[in-house]
């Protein structure tokens, strides 16, 4: 793909003036090679396998870039009904059409088409799935799970209490430096997506588990005070693998039958937030969401204390308790 200049322009693009991630650059990478081969296959192949499309030529042919360009309506439609047909997940069809959404967005801006052939299609309906979350007592028992007196324990418990603490994405975690550490008012510096900064409050137990890993990776000139927060054996950056690695050993430590990622653990600090009665801006801020929407769907995991806060807190609610069925109707 780096001798296709379109889509090389494309990414330098969301990577460098939309401050996309690495992870994200490298999905849109990859979706827009698997469009590129369904343009170069024979027009029957929108309902062969997707994984039978022919590779691309090193370097790409040339005829790939008019292609790209005239692409049209129907034939992002059979591509994505050649998704559908090879049974790829409403998520992954979305989001592969995001990409193209974008991609033909860019080439409209830069003028080499006059329309996007996307921009009359709709996102498919996703499924609602609620995220995975864990109870407060296993929480507590995955945290409790590193033996905080080696080197290593030490920093495993920071690292999950941070994640728990303030809700952070594995990759906001693994970006942390020493400086973005605010000891005095407990809060961290946080560079979500977009390269957006936001500043979040870290509770008591994790800036005591963080200082607690700083003091035992003190050197001859004290604790670290710049560079990365938290480092491998080597020294290096700890990357969102080790931490995925890290967190299975500590479930089976903690008994906790279930697989569950790093994420799992901003799930969990929003709906526990809620639970406690946060207001949903609030959480919608610490987590950098920049919409409501997508933090609305913890609202849907705490359905449970807020009928408890109703029968507990509305008059007829409580009053319905104490009365029989005929003495309502009588009422």
């Amino acid at each position: 793909m780096t001798d296709l200049p379109l889509i090389e322009r494309f990414l330098t693009y969301v990577e460098v003036e939309r401050s996309f991630s690495a992870h994200t650059v490298r999905c849109y990478a990859a979706d827009l090679r698997q469009f590129c081969q369904f343009l170069l296959a024979p027009a029957a192949s929108e309902v062969l396998r997707l994984d039978e499309l022919p590779p691309l030529d090193e370097p790409p042919s040339p005829q790939l870039s008019q292609r790209l360009l005239e692409a049209d309506v129907h034939r992002v439609r059979s591509y994505l009904a050649a998704m559908r047909n090879r049974g790829y997940s409403k998520a992954t069809v979305a989001r592969k059409l995001a990409t193209l959404r974008s991609f033909y967005k860019y080439l409209v801006r830069v003028e080499l088409i006059p329309s996007s052939p996307v921009s009359v299609i709709r996102t498919p309906r996703q499924d609602k799935r609620l995220p995975k979350c864990l109870d407060v007592q296993q929480v507590e028992a995955l945290l409790m799970a590193p033996d905080v007196s080696t080197l290593l324990g030490a920093r495993d418990r920071a690292v999950l209490e941070t994640i728990y603490s303030s809700g952070l994405r594995v990759g906001e975690l693994v970006s942390l430096n020493v400086e973005d550490l605010d000891e005095f008012s407990q809060a961290l510096r946080i560079r979500g997506k977009g390269k957006k900064e936001r500043l979040v409050p870290l509770g008591s137990h994790a800036a005591a588990a963080i200082d607690h890993y700083l003091r035992l990776r003190t050197t001859d000139r004290g604790p670290p005070r710049r560079g990365a927060l938290f480092v491998n054996r080597a020294g290096w950056r700890l990357s969102d693998r080790s931490i995925r690695r890290r967190l299975e050993k500590y479930l089976q430590v903690a008994g906790i039958p279930v697989h569950v990622s790093p994420h799992v653990l901003r799930h969990s600090f929003a709906t526990h937030m809620l639970n406690a009665g946060a207001d949903l801006r609030s959480v919608q801020e610490m987590l950098g969401h920049e919409s409501l929407s997508t933090t609305q769907i913890y609202t849907h995991l705490t359905t449970g204390r807020l009928q408890e806060v109703y029968r507990r807190t509305h008059p007829l609610a409580r009053d319905a308790e104490a009365l029989s069925p005929g003495a309502s109707a009588k009422a």
